[in-house]
């Protein structure tokens, strides 16, 4: 499975931390930037890497600004992304089950590295439900 992950400076060191996460447990990463802490625009690295997953060339990713609202924005304006901004393991859990997730967004300056690496997992971890009404309701978000 290949992960496309992206920052922006505010983001960046969870972003760092997140790829080491992922790539311990046997991921394949793509990282979009940024490459270091200089002042940047979040959607200069966000929109690739969500365009990465709308178009198939990652299975799923993780976008991380200082509050996740800026990369949300820009995530969910590419057809085929359903980005899910999480602050909380369950959070992660439904959005995969119930909506069909497949970017996670995370606000560096709210969650802590702990926090982050128990969401991360809990959205990697957590498969789409299958469910009629949960199918029914993701095809209405896709128009």
């Amino acid at each position: 499975m290949i992960i496309s992950v992206a920052s922006d400076h505010g983001g960046f060191a969870l972003k760092e931390k997140v790829k080491e996460h992922l790539e311990k447990r046997g991921f394949e990463v793509k990282d979009f930037g940024c490459y270091d802490q200089a002042s940047c625009d979040y959607p200069d690295f966000g929109r690739p890497a969500a365009k990465a997953v709308a178009d198939g060339e990652c299975d799923l990713g993780v976008l991380i600004c200082t509050t996740g609202i800026g990369m949300s924005m820009v995530a969910n304006k590419i057809p085929g992304v359903r980005a899910a901004l999480c602050s909380d393991s369950l959070s992660a859990s439904l959005t995969r089950q119930h909506n069909n997730a497949n970017v996670l967004v995370m606000g560096a300056g709210i969650v802590g590295p702990d926090l982050a690496m128990s969401i991360l997992d809990t959205f990697m971890d957590t498969p789409f439900s299958e469910a009629e009404r949960h199918i029914r309701r993701v095809n209405k978000i896709e128009g």
